[in-house]
């Protein structure tokens, strides 16, 4: 069976030794497990936040960018209804039938989320049809880097090019995944990790429209002003915190319900602060302000970029990490206080670019447990991950570079 070209991969991986290993695998164990002679091969890569911390809900802007940990799999269409799909690492094939997609039950991990997305793409109008597919992936799981939104955005990129000759677009990717994760999985997702896994590379998104979020694609990477990406998992997962993470877009409506609106992208901090004696919750406002503050920092990023500022870029990030520290409060859960991996992680980071003088550290995605993002002078990097490897270990800290493919089909 052949497997993608290696000048395909190295336009997607930047090497194509390692890649092409990886997809000699997923050839062999798909050949073995479902027996079809050929295979068509895509990737779908995983995401980190950059700045604009949990804004998107509200209506806010956010810079994204996929990253160079992915989602690959092979898959070729069986003829019939069924959908099978193997995981490496897991050992129950997820088989899922689209004429019996009412009968597969909610909140049940992996085959919920197939369902759904299968319902979604009926639902707005696209084709689906059966296929087999084996899928491995080195994403980070449960530690905010979307596993799963990469895992969806795969499984898009495969119905759309077996059943729907290309026609669906990355906000159809990610308006199916959210579907999925919604209706199936019943968890209250909005659209940036999905639209981040899809498009590709480092984007600025608005979700000021609530129904057609925008997108644009911006071009930097940390490599280019000296510096590394380095994500260190602390080890703490996100499994009992769903209070935590609906509370924050819960209270900071409150904030707008108080001054007339619906979501803090509707009003103005001086709206809401003209208002403060009718919000009774305090956190309700510190949430707000750190929502108004962190959209003008996007901005500024934005414009940071633009003009190939990296110093004033790496400003915002180090505000925009002190503010979701302490106004959005989102680094620790206040009824886990004694337990503060994300807090210690970011104190001994500090601790050691005080002495290079150059760098950043940061809650990264939803916080209050999973990863800090740190941008690391390039020179500094090994010692660095030497030295957190000692609180984390060192398979839990991962140099890692933004990737500009999203989820695609590999052209062999």
């Amino acid at each position: 069976m052949n497997i993608p070209e290696k000048t395909q991969l190295s336009r997607i991986y930047g090497e194509s030794e390692k890649s092409s290993a990886r997809f000699r695998s997923v050839a062999d164990h798909f050949a073995e497990i479902y027996h079809h002679s050929t295979a068509e091969f895509f990737t779908a890569p995983g995401r980190t936040e950059i700045i604009g911390n949990h804004t998107d809900h509200n209506g806010g802007r956010v810079i994204a960018a996929s990253i160079d940990m992915d989602t690959i799999g092979a898959a070729c269409p069986n003829n019939s209804s069924l959908i099978r799909i193997t995981s490496e690492g897991y050992e129950k094939e997820i088989i899922v039938d689209l004429n019996n997609l009412s009968a597969v039950p909610k909140a049940q991990g992996t085959l919920s989320l197939v369902a759904g997305m299968m319902e979604a793409v009926k639902k707005f109008g696209f084709k689906a049809g059966g296929f087999d597919a084996y899928v491995t992936t080195n994403v980070i799981r449960a530690a905010g880097v979307s596993s799963s939104a990469s895992f969806e955005m795969l499984i898009c990129s495969i119905v759309n090019y077996f059943f729907n000759e290309g026609a669906m677009s990355y906000i159809n990717y990610a308006k199916i995944g959210q579907y999925a994760e919604n209706v199936y999985w019943l968890k209250a997702s909005g659209l940036m990790d999905q639209l981040a896994c899809a498009v590709g590379g480092p984007i600025l998104l608005d979700f000021s429209d609530r129904e057609n979020p925008s997108y644009e694609k911006i071009s930097f990477s940390f490599n280019e002003y000296g510096y590394h990406l380095v994500i260190v998992n602390t080890g703490k997962g996100h499994a009992d915190l769903s209070k935590e993470y609906s509370e924050i877009p819960m209270e900071m409506k409150e904030a707008a319900h108080a001054a007339g609106a619906e979501l803090l992208c509707e009003t103005t901090l001086e709206e809401v602060l003209s208002h403060i004696s009718d919000i009774k919750n305090d956190r309700s406002i510190l949430r707000a302000i750190h929502f108004f503050k962190e959209n003008e920092r996007v901005e500024k990023a934005a414009k940071a970029v633009e003009n190939k500022d990296g110093e004033a870029l790496l400003r915002l990030l180090k505000e925009s990490g002190t503010s979701s520290w302490e106004l959005l409060q989102n680094c620790y859960p206040v009824k886990s206080y004694t337990e503060q991996k994300i807090s210690v992680a970011l104190a001994l980071t500090d601790l050691f670019l005080e002495k290079t003088g150059k760098g950043i550290c940061r809650i990264h995605g939803g916080g209050f447990a999973g990863v800090i993002m740190c941008v690391v002078p390039e020179e500094e990097t090994k010692k660095y991950v030497s030295y957190i490897s000692d609180f984390a270990g060192k398979e839990n800290v991962y140099p890692m570079n933004i990737r500009s493919t999203g989820a695609v089909h590999i052209d062999r």
